[in-house]
């Protein structure tokens, strides 16, 4: 048989290249109808490892993509929103539920690839609802997924009849590891478990592999998935570096455990059983280990290593923790810095929803940092404290480098596709930070009158105290408001926010000519005049702030 080199590489590559396309499109659909619910998901559904499991296998199931979910677990733990043993939970139940993918492509549904990518089309095209739109990013992706298994089919087709491919083939049933190694190296290369296992399952389809020449070759592709995590685990904290190999050292067990029970024959009787006795229980399943094509015994295959697996390994969570730990230590210049981002991580940008909700709480954090500076300038007005400058400077800089982080992670999230809620809600944070950051600087100008007021000894008379003492009252109130409404980014909270920023302004255009009618009777004297006087003019600066915050909201809402 004459076999074109070219055709058969160009008809892999084009397929794959579609198959790739079309889980990804069909991926981000999903993720953008789950939104910002997935962080949540995972965060309040990993108090213990069986839950972890259980939501990491829902959430992957779906959004269909393990890699997805991993990546935003390590981010979740980089932003310290889950412990390592949670994470380790939610990787395990991601195996899991990216079994769905090679059930899907199991069920053979090329046939009817084109109309559904058809569909898929018109509703994406023409529907400007967003829900409804991700609904035909999804079939048009789903459509798109078996259409390039259907061009990649036929261009493996020819495979069982080139020597050399045989013979490689021919070498996984002499030596189990090379299927491994092929299997890994190819899913690290391609960084879709998915998808190299779609191709496994169209390979055995078309005759060119064998069922006990896959196996192996599937052993090697749970492990390298895991080459995905421990990149996005580049660059992070200990904890996230540490979920990243976790996750490679779970696959990795779970390989050398099944691989040897494989060869002896006890791993495929498992399979057999778990199909004959188990899967038949399924509403619409019809047949036994026997009558299923190739495909769905490679999809079953793959279920029953990672359910095993995750049994076998639950219970040692805590172990497997405490390996990595030792495996990755603490270092010192891995010291937790309390000021430092806690959110906001790049690895989230790749769902929106998900960014934009971390940098909404990084916001209201840096938010708490500014009234935190505010009561600390305050606190070192009246009591002169040295300890309270030194905490001063660490605010005063941690509020500056949030703004600039949170202000480029917003316009990264604000360039991919949000809904107008969203888009709403990312424009009122982007231009409340610059207000926030002022509200620190106002904080740091009473650190300086403070100073000024030490060495100059101004003391305020009592009737003055009680008035500084009034308006701060008020200013704090108002801060509270505001922080209030960026979380709710309500209109009658905004409404609170500037009837108090109206009560400062009065405020201090009483107490105002109060002090210069004290001035003028000899009660206090100029420095006295001029330190209560720009204590003043800060306050009201610092409420404009917080009513410019509730104008964002109050235009837009």
């Amino acid at each position: 048989m004459n076999i074109s080199i070219s055709e058969l590489l160009f008809s892999f590559m084009g397929g794959l290249g579609l198959f790739l396309f079309g889980l990804r499109f069909m991926s981000d659909g999903l993720q953008s109808m789950a939104g910002s619910r997935m962080s949540a998901i995972l965060e309040k559904g990993t108090k213990n490892p069986v839950r972890g499991v259980l939501t990491g296998a829902l959430v992957t199931a779906l959004i269909q993509s393990s890699s997805a979910t991993t990546v935003i677990t390590v981010g979740l733990v980089n932003a310290q929103l889950l412990t390592l043993r949670q994470a380790i939970g939610v990787i395990m139940g991601a195996n899991i539920g990216t079994t769905m993918t090679a059930y899907l492509i199991g069920f053979n549904l090329q046939a009817y690839s084109l109309p559904i990518l058809g569909l898929g089309a018109l509703i994406f095209l023409f529907s400007k609802a967003k829900k409804i739109n991700a609904v035909g990013k999804v079939i048009f992706g789903f459509g798109v997924l078996f259409f390039g298994l259907t061009i990649m089919g036929a261009g493996m087709k020819p495979l069982k009849d080139l020597p050399f491919f045989v013979d490689l083939m021919s070498s996984i049933d002499n030596n189990s590891i090379i299927g491994v190694t092929i299997g890994m190296i190819f899913t690290a290369i391609v960084q879709s478990s998915s998808a190299t296992i779609g191709v496994l399952q169209q390979l055995a389809y078309e005759g060119a592999i064998t069922y006990n020449q896959a196996v192996p070759i599937l052993f090697g592709d749970n492990i390298g998935t895991t080459i995905t995590a421990l990149l996005a685990g580049l660059g992070a904290s200990v904890t996230a570096k540490r979920t990243a190999l976790a996750h490679f050292m779970f696959n990795m067990i779970g390989a050398i455990i099944f691989l040897p029970l494989f060869l002896i024959g006890i791993f495929n009787k498992i399979v057999i059983l778990f199909t004959n006795y188990i899967f038949v229980l399924l509403p619409g399943f019809v047949g036994s280990w026997e009558t299923i094509n190739i495909k769905l015994q490679i999809a079953q295959t793959h279920a029953v290593f990672n359910i095993s697996n995750t049994i076998i390994q639950l219970p040692l969570v805590a172990l497997l923790a405490f390996i990595v730990t030792k495996l990755i230590p603490e270092r010192n210049d891995d010291a937790y810095d309390e000021y430092r981002p806690k959110y906001i991580d790049q690895r989230l940008l790749s769902n929106p929803s998900v960014a934009l909700r971390q940098a909404k709480r990084e916001t209201m954090r840096m938010g708490y940092f500014a009234r935190e500076a505010f009561l600390n300038a305050i606190e070192y007005f009246n009591t002169r404290q040295e300890s309270l400058l030194e905490k001063s400077l660490a605010l005063e800089n941690a509020i500056n480098r949030l703004e600039r982080e949170i202000t480029d992670y917003l316009v990264l999230a604000s360039q991919k596709q949000l809904s107008e809620e969203e888009s709403v809600s990312a424009y009122i944070l982007l231009q409340s930070l610059n207000d926030i950051e002022r509200i620190g600087d106002h904080s740091e100008n009473i650190i300086e009158q403070a100073t000024y007021a030490t060495k100059y000894q101004v003391n305020f008379s009592g009737q003055a105290q009680e008035e500084m003492n009034s308006i701060i009252e008020v200013t704090n109130d108002a801060l509270l408001l505001t922080y209030r409404l960026l979380e709710k980014q309500d209109a009658s909270v905004a409404r609170q926010v500037l009837v108090h920023e109206d009560r400062i302004d009065e405020l201090q255009a009483l107490y105002r000519k109060a002090h210069i009618r004290r001035l003028n009777e000899g009660i206090c004297n100029g420095n006295n005049g001029a330190v209560f006087l720009d204590m003043l003019t800060n306050l009201e600066r610092i409420g404009d702030h917080c009513s410019n915050i509730a104008y964002y909201v109050l235009e837009e809402r």
